[in-house]
C-alpha cells in the first residue's frame, strides 16, 4: 500500500432506518495512487461504501476521513469543495438531462473555473477518448445506455481528478467498450489518480490483478493483493 493513506476508515457503521446494517465496522485505508476495486454480491454494501467516501451520505457511526479531513466533521458548505477533486462514475450515471454530452462533460470543469478555450479543449480530447466525439450535441435520453456509460466515464475523468470512484463503471458496455473504459481507468491511475471501482464482474478482478476489498453483508471479508487471493486459486 501506499505510504500516505488518501481515504481511511475506522469501525465504520451505515444503517438505514427500517432496514439491516448496511455496513458494520468496516475498516480500511486506501493509499494514494492506489487502485482497489470492492467486490461481492449485490446488496453486500459497495454502493454504500462509495456514497460515504462521496459525502453523499453521512455514517452512522465510525469515522471517516477522506484527504485527511473527517467527513462527518465537514460542514455541508465544504462539502462542494470537497467533491471537486473527486470524480464518480455513478452506477446510474446521473447525466444532466437538459444539457447536451458535451456540457455533461464541461461541467466539473466549469465548476473549477476553467475558461471557455480549455474547457473545449479537455472536452473534446476526453468526448476523443470514449468514441463519443460525433454525438457532442446530442443530449443523454437520445443516447444508447451504454453511450450514456461513456459520458458518465468521461464527465468524471475529464478534470483529471485526485481521486476517481466507479460504481460498476463497465455494468452497461460490451466487451470491446469495456476494455476500453478500463484502459481509461487504468491510464488515470497511471497519472496518480487514486482509484476505487466497485465491481461483481469478476473477469475485471482476474484480468487487472490489483488489490480487491471484498464485502459480504455489509463486512470486509477479505482484503488482498489481488483477485486469486479470494477465488481460492
Amino acid at each position: 500500500m501506499a505510504s500516505e493513506a488518501l481515504v481511511q476508515l475506522f469501525h465504520v457503521y451505515k444503517q438505514y432506518a427500517g432496514e439491516g446494517p448496511a455496513l458494520t465496522d468496516v475498516t480500511l485505508q486506501v493509499g494514494k495512487g492506489e487502485f482497489v476495486f470492492l467486490t461481492g454480491p449485490s446488496g453486500a454494501g459497495k454502493s454504500t461504501l462509495l456514497k460515504l467516501i462521496f459525502a453523499a451520505e453521512p455514517a452512522t457511526s465510525g469515522q471517516l476521513l477522506v484527504f485527511g479531513r473527517n467527513v462527518a466533521k465537514i460542514k455541508a458548505s465544504q462539502v462542494p469543495a470537497l467533491r471537486r477533486a473527486i470524480g464518480v462514475i455513478f452506477q446510474d450515471f446521473k447525466l444532466l438531462p437538459h444539457r447536451t454530452v458535451f456540457e455533461n462533460v464541461a461541467f466539473p470543469l466549469e465548476v473549477r473555473g476553467l475558461g471557455p478555450r480549455d474547457v473545449s479543449r479537455k472536452v473534446n480530447a476526453m468526448l476523443r477518448s470514449v468514441g463519443l466525439e460525433l454525438k457532442a450535441a446530442r443530449f443523454p435520453l437520445s443516447l444508447s445506455g451504454g453511450e450514456q456509460q461513456r459520458v458518465a466515464v468521461a464527465r468524471a475523468l475529464v478534470g483529471d481528478p485526485a481521486l476517481l470512484l466507479a460504481d460498476e463503471p463497465t455494468g452497461n458496455l460490451d466487451p470491446d467498450r469495456t476494455l476500453e473504459v478500463m484502459d481509461l481507468i487504468e491510464g488515470a491511475a497511471a497519472r496518480g489518480t487514486t482509484v476505487v471501482v466497485a465491481t461483481h464482474d469478476r473477469s475485471l478482478l482476474e484480468r487487472h490483478q490489483r488489490r480487491v476489498i471484498a464485502l459480504e453483508a455489509g463486512r470486509v471479508a477479505s482484503d488482498g493483493d489481488a483477485f486469486r487471493r479470494i477465488s481460492g486459486s
